[in-house]
């Protein structure tokens, strides 16, 4: 059974599941990993979700206000010897969710295109491709999604 809870960036849980995220990305990342990392800090992130299985946390995700409609995601990750069991698509629901019960109306994320797990779960979860914004215009290896929420 998947538990998830709702905390902030200062849940010892998320903030060891984020290293572990950031050391996976530091390797597909490659040459462009530092211009990435800075995008991705976790101090000031109010909306986190951490799954948890048998009361081990096993994966996280977060999101922020992106504009007055709405959230970005940020920092999903499932540790590998629990990837394909559904719960990146529980964490991303109750992000979704909790985006709604904000009064957001849509979710936007970027992901890179070497992070094809990634990109095929986003596709699955029904993101479309929109063009990139902010700091990933110029980024070959990004790609931006968005979803409408229900």
């Amino acid at each position: 059974m998947i538990e998830i809870i709702r905390t902030n960036s200062e849940n010892k849980d998320f903030i060891q599941l984020v290293k572990a995220l950031d050391a996976y990305l530091k390797v597909t990342d490659g040459d462009e990993h530092e211009f990435y990392n800075q995008f991705n800090g976790i101090d000031t992130l109010n909306h986190v979700v951490v799954a948890y299985t048998n009361g081990n946390a096993v994966g996280c995700g977060a999101f922020k206000k992106f504009d007055t409609l709405s959230v970005e995601i940020k920092r999903m990750y499932t540790i590998p010897e629990t990837r394909g069991k559904g719960i990146a698509t529980e964490i991303l629901k109750a992000l979704e969710i909790w985006a709604l019960e904000l009064q957001f109306s849509s979710c936007v994320l970027e992901t890179g295109i070497r992070q094809k797990e990634a990109v095929k779960f986003y596709q699955k979860n029904n993101y479309t491709m929109i063009p990139k914004y902010g700091q990933y215009v110029d980024m070959d290896n990004s790609l931006c999604f968005e979803k409408r929420l229900k």
